[in-house]
Order: structure tokens, then sequence, then C-alpha cells
């Protein structure tokens, strides 16, 4: 029976078209010096998460090439290890229009502005000694407690200088005047990815505010000045406006958590709690993540789960997840998009905030009308 088996399947009408398929070689790595080069004939030549990496790079360019709105997410401790640099590279081409970012990132993103230690360290040490000796540790990096972490805390305070608490405002509005003041107060802006975010007007969110340290030093004014009026529905409201107004939308995920799921909730905004029918989910969806989807979460569900709930268009189409660490793969990838794709226009939604949200109300406006 078991060579029945064989045979049946030897037979079976499709066996030839699945092996019509590029044959796998080995990879040569002569002549791809080149990164990108690396991705499009060595990685995508390849299989597992090799040929991945390059379906999210060539992914990533095809958003760019259909002029979408690129948003980026990031979780994890990505700028204490300097990636805040490529970001500032994708932000000076035009490949990112906005950012919704853990404020932890946004935290540390100021110490390399100010030139505050932080440094490689090792991940083999006893972090008792590190505390006797002041120093604060992120796996392998370390970080100052006094000449870092509370000279920044001092710095937050100078930079939110100028800008009034008091009204009701949005994460964007805050950082955006914090990375004005970086090129104005800071020796090293251009290290800064939030000071290259307000040099082209691209919007920052934190979609947790409290969850950072510069979160924590708003308890300062609200305390002892006047109450800090930091309201994350603004948030919610500016995030979905910027997606409504998009011919098409496309994401990079930096690893998960609130970052990931708050980009993604735009679309049930519009069409779950506003009835807008202008959007029927995000057209482009790249992932970077270390994160599996059996354990029931993955920060937010996969693509094909996250169609079920209106998140994305296709369950399959133009979604790539990549599962490896974005230490790793985000570096390349946004290397290949530098070196293969165009430079683009520079949206500066940060300037047409205003208009699309009140875009977004009159809509809803509308909409409420014609379902009472």
């Amino acid at each position: 029976m078991a060579c029945n088996r064989q045979s049946e399947h030897k037979d079976h009408p499709g066996h030839k078209a699945f092996l019509d398929a590029p044959p796998i070689e080995p990879l040569r790595l002569g002549g791809n010096e080149n990164v990108a080069d690396l991705v499009d004939h060595c990685f995508s030549h390849s299989g597992f998460n090799g040929r991945k990496l390059a379906e999210g790079a060539r992914l990533y360019a095809r958003m760019l090439e259909a002029d979408a709105t690129v948003a980026l997410t990031v979780a994890g401790a990505m700028t204490p290890i300097g990636i805040g640099g490529v970001i500032s590279s994708l932000i000076e081409r035009g490949f990112i229009d906005f950012i919704i970012a853990t404020g932890a990132n946004l935290y540390h993103d100021l110490h390399l502005a100010y030139a505050f230690p932080m440094v490689q360290g090792s991940a083999s040490v006893d972090d008792n000694v590190l505390a006797d000796e002041g120093v604060a540790r992120i796996y392998d990096v370390y970080i100052g407690e006094e000449d870092t972490l509370m000279a920044t805390d001092n710095k937050v305070l100078e930079l939110i200088q100028g800008f009034d608490l008091t009204r009701p405002f949005s994460t964007a509005r805050l950082h955006h005047h914090m990375g004005k003041k970086l090129w104005e107060k800071s020796p090293h802006p251009e290290k800064s990815m939030v000071a290259m975010a307000a040099k082209y007007d691209v919007p920052i969110y934190t979609s947790s505010p409290g969850d950072s340290s510069i979160g924590m030093n708003l308890i300062i004014p609200h305390l002892f000045d006047k109450p800090v009026m930091l309201n994350p529905v603004l948030d919610v409201i500016e995030t979905a406006a910027i997606v409504r107004d998009a011919d098409a939308n496309g994401v990079v995920e930096i690893g998960g958590g609130s970052p990931k799921n708050f980009y993604l909730q735009t679309q049930p905004t519009l069409h779950q709690i506003l009835m807008d029918r202008s959007k029927g989910g995000h057209d482009y969806f790249l992932q970077l993540t270390t994160d599996a989807p059996h354990w029931g979460g993955l920060s937010g569900a996969t693509p094909g789960e996250a169609r079920s709930w209106g998140k994305l268009k296709d369950a399959f189409i133009n979604n790539v997840v990549v599962y490896s660490c974005a230490s790793i793969t985000f570096p390349l990838i946004a290397q290949y998009v530098l070196v293969r794709s165009r430079p683009r226009r520079h949206r500066r939604l940060f300037t047409r905030l205003d208009a699309m949200t009140e875009g977004l109300r009159k809509a809803a406006n509308e909409s409420r009308k014609q379902d009472g």
C-alpha cells in the first residue's frame, strides 16, 4: 500500500507544477558585496527567514514605489543600540512619514544628542556590581545613572519649556517641540531621530506615554505648576486622520507591542467606530519580530488574523513577517531600500495634522447624520 500511495503521489496532475520553481543552489557571496545585491541574489534564492528577509525588503520597496504613506512602529530597545541612525537615514530620504514608538526609545534617543554615556557593555555581568557603581544595563549596553539618566531627565524638563502643557495636546505635538529644541540646545542634534523627525515634520506618537521616562518627567510640571493636559485620545484621532487622508497605507513594524496595534487599530477606528467606509484595511504590512503566533498573541496577531479585524486589506497579499531579531534585519532591509529606491518627497504630515483631523471630524459627522 505504501508503494501505491507513492505511485499515486507521483502521478498527481500537479506534481510537476509544484517543482516548476527557482531551484535551490549553493549561495555565492562573491559579486554580492553590496547589501542590496546580497538580498536580491543571495537571500532571495535561499529559504526560511533568509528568503523572508528578501521578501520583506522588496515589500518595503513596493510600498515606496506605490507612494504609500509609510508608518514605522518601534518596540524593544532599538535606540540604545544605535538604530535611531538607521531611522534618521530613512526619514531623510522620505521613506518614513510618521512614527509610533515606545517612549523609552525616544528617551534613550536623547542621550545621543547630548553625548551622554551609553556604551557597549556585557550581558555576562553581576547587576549588583553595576548598581553599586551607578550603571544601568539594557542587556549588553551600559548607561550611566547620574551622568546619563538623571542628566537626560534635566534635559527633558529643559526641552519642554515654551510648550503649552495646559491645553490638550497629543504626544506628536510634544515630541515635535522637543525635536525642534534639540536643534537649538543640544550639541549633536543630527544624532537624534527625534530631532531629525522634527526637521522633516514627521510626527512621532507614543501609544503609552506614561510608560517611559519622558512621561515620568511630566509629573514635575503637573505636580508643581499646572496640570499637564496630555490627551492620548488625540493620538487616536490624529493617527486615524493620517491613515484616512492617505491614498495607500503601509507599515514597517519593528517588534510588536503597543506601537504595533496602535497603528493597526486606525482602520477599525475608521470603519467600526466612525462608520467611515473610505478605507478597508492597510495595504502593506511588514513586521520584524522574534515572537511566535502559537502562544496566542504576537502583539496584535499575524497578518492573517489581523484581516478578520479589518486591520489589513488582505490576509496574504503584501504582508510579510520576518521571524528574526530586528537588530539584524532592520538595518539590512533599510539599506536595501536606500540603495534600490528613489528618494521621495517629504509629506511633512505634522504641518497638516489640523487639516486632516478636521477632515476626519466632518466625514464622521456626515456618517452620524446618515446613520441617524
